[in-house]
């Protein structure tokens, strides 16, 4: 059997539609490729974003959960510190009752840190000689990117989020990552205590039929919390490809197992886009680069633009620059092309799993890029 293929969902709003209309696409897309034997149905969560509409997972997990029958269906990921852990367990544990043994809770820590932390997760050093890219075992690993470290407005409009967001935890002092997880562990197995030492049980998340999974782009606390619990891993080669070599490594170093999981177990995303040819992928796959560019820009996301949009889009030499990591490391082409790229994705990480991420201005473009995907990664 191949790779298992997975689906990571973000809602895109296309330029000239709604988030209803987003909303609507991602439940169609999300029968189409359960149809088409993908492995799970993931959704983000970003929030004040004019062109994302995954903006509540929970809520948009139950509805896909409720239009499907057989591909699981999770979070990638619901991020600690917008939501308590209680909060975040009774949810996920609720859809769970109603649909078992089909709910991925995936937790990323991305709302614990300030803006300025979170960047330089992401971003190179301002100043000083330009890092070079690497290619390990055929794989692209581009350098941070520098332009990042000086986006003053994607700070500032991380910090807003945070703030409007916030659950009352201080920024300067968020709970323990791992403590956070550990306590939903404890909703789910029955076993948390309160401070006095009190039994306390969390209905209906007790017990429930659901994997919990940890999301990281780096080695550090994420991939520690994953792999000393023994929990499944996801690490972002579409989010952070400099660093997904070193979040797969950490993790199975790190790794204890545990009652669910007796080894690690890695999924790595890909921003892909499969069109009948190079040339046609490559046209679809135009507008990726001024959206990436409008969230580090910190405009947030807008609209998805369409591929004429996008060929009126002022590239200027920083304006490439706070993309190309994202850019160089999209998978674009032919069936043949992305799966020949995919292989080599999967095997420098030794990922057990490839969640595939894919935007285009038309819903029927972005549905036809799963359908090819689907049939040449089983002919591979």
């Amino acid at each position: 059997m191949p790779t298992p293929l997975s689906v990571l969902d973000l809602s895109p709003v296309p330029s000239g539609q709604t988030s209803a209309d987003a909303l609507r696409n991602t439940i169609d897309l999300a029968q189409r490729t359960e149809h088409l034997g993908y492995r799970r149905y993931w959704v983000a969560e970003h929030h004040l974003m004019r062109g994302v509409a995954s903006s509540a997972p929970a809520v948009l997990i139950a509805l896909i959960a409720g239009a499907t029958s057989r591909i699981r269906v999770g979070s990638a990921a619901v991020l600690l510190g917008h939501h308590s852990p209680l909060v975040v367990a009774e949810q996920f544990g609720t859809i769970a009752q109603l649909h078992p043994g089909r709910v991925d809770l995936g937790l990323g820590r991305s709302g614990l840190l300030r803006g300025r932390e979170l960047v330089r997760r992401f971003a190179g050093p301002a100043d000083g000689p330009a890092p070079e890219a690497k290619v390990v075992d055929g794989l692209l690993i581009p350098p941070k990117p520098r332009a990042l470290a000086r986006s003053e407005r994607f700070v500032a409009r991380i910090e807003e989020q945070q703030r409007l967001l916030s659950t009352g935890e201080p920024a300067e002092s968020p709970l323990d990552y791992r403590a956070q997880v550990e306590e939903i562990l404890q909703f789910v197995d029955g076993g948390f205590r309160s401070a006095s030492g009190e039994p306390l049980h969390a209905l209906p998340v007790e017990g429930a039929d659901l994997d919990v999974w940890v999301l990281g782009s780096s080695a550090g606390q994420s991939s520690a919390t994953a792999g000393s619990l023994g929990l499944p891993f996801a690490a972002n080669y579409h989010v952070s490809p400099s660093t997904v070599l070193e979040a797969v490594a950490a993790y199975r170093d790190d790794f204890t197992a545990s009652a669910k999981l007796a080894r690690p177990h890695v999924v790595v995303s890909a921003d892909v886009v499969v069109a009948d040819t190079d040339e046609q992928a490559r046209e679809l796959a135009a507008p990726y680069g001024q959206w990436v560019h409008s969230i580090r820009a910190g405009q947030g996301a807008i609209p998805y633009p369409s591929p004429a949009e996008a060929a009126e889009f002022p590239w200027t030499v920083q304006a490439r620059e706070i993309v190309a990591d994202r850019l160089d490391t999209q998978i674009v082409g032919s069936p043949e092309t992305v799966v020949r790229k995919l292989v080599t994705l999967r095997d420098a990480t030794a990922a057990d799993e490839l969640v595939i991420t894919t935007a285009t201005h038309d819903h029927t473009d972005r549905v036809r890029s799963y359908e090819l995907l689907a049939k040449a990664w089983l002919e591979s």
